[in-house]
């Protein structure tokens, strides 16, 4: 495993010296600069790279989450951190890594990292793949990223060094993380990790059966247990809904909603 290079970022000195604290005692993690301000951070990333930044939202002149927008095209993932509940579904939507809420505790602070180790592990299984993968069995390429084999009910994807059938009716949901998808299919303890497009994905999907409610999540309606709050829950998930595509689901289950009718 790789060790992670660090950076912190809060306009408050107790907040920053609190995670900087729980990195010092963290193995596999090291710290390389802290800074007050988002502006100070981006001059540092023109020099400089870092594996995961831990990122305050409420600040002056660049809020963390203008932050990450700029930074969306860096390698480095965003742990936010903030004192506000209000800020979740926003944090979804510029693909953070993880969300911690003030006071941070150290628990709740490993729990951040194990998802970043975890993350940067799968990014590597996913490297090795693809350069172990024999070159005849390689799909083609759609800006950049694999394409499945695309059959009438169902896909192969490539995985863990070999090409995995997905049936369309198993998938429970997709889940879009920068080059790669987690595609979470009913039956199997892990998900299947696979470099394609969620772009495309939506496209060869049936439309009657999938729908994408989030830049980041493309669900089987078939599979859809409730909707509550902005989140659809799929077993024991909850999904967020961003605005962007929260009208075409509405519409979808107020088509399916029964109304009720007075006796006459």
């Amino acid at each position: 495993m790789k060790t992670l290079s660090c950076m912190i970022i809060d306009d408050e000195p107790l907040a920053v010296k609190l995670l900087e604290s729980y990195v010092e005692k963290t193995p596999g993690i090291t710290l390389a600069s802290s800074h007050a301000s988002a502006t100070q951070a981006l001059d540092y990333l023109t020099q400089n790279k870092v594996d995961l930044i831990f990122c305050d939202i409420q600040m002056p002149d660049l809020n963390g989450l203008q932050f990450a927008r700029i930074l969306s095209h860096n390698k480095a993932r965003i742990i936010f951190t903030t004192a506000y509940d209000q800020y979740a579904l926003q944090c979804w939507d510029t693909e953070a890594l993880h969300y911690l809420q003030k006071p941070i505790d150290y628990p709740s602070f490993m729990r951040a990292v194990g998802k970043a180790f975890r993350w940067y592990d799968m990014q590597e299984q996913l490297e090795q793949t693809t350069s172990t993968l024999p070159a005849a069995e390689l799909p083609e390429e759609i800006d950049g990223s694999k394409t499945p084999t695309v059959f009438d009910d169902s896909f192969f994807a490539k995985s863990d060094g070999r090409l995995v059938r997905i049936r369309f009716r198993d998938i429970n949901f997709i889940e879009g993380l920068r080059d790669y998808v987690k595609i979470h299919v009913e039956g199997r303890a892990h998900a299947v990790l696979s470099l394609i497009a969620m772009r495309y994905l939506e496209e060869i999907l049936p439309t009657e059966h999938f729908l994408r409610i989030h830049r980041s999540f493309i669900i089987n309606l078939d599979k859809m247990d409730a909707y509550e709050r902005g989140l659809v829950v799929v077993g024991d998930k909850r999904i967020p809904v961003s605005d962007s595509y929260k009208d075409v689901l509405l519409e979808y289950l107020a088509s399916r909603t029964l109304q009720a009718r007075n006796e006459k």
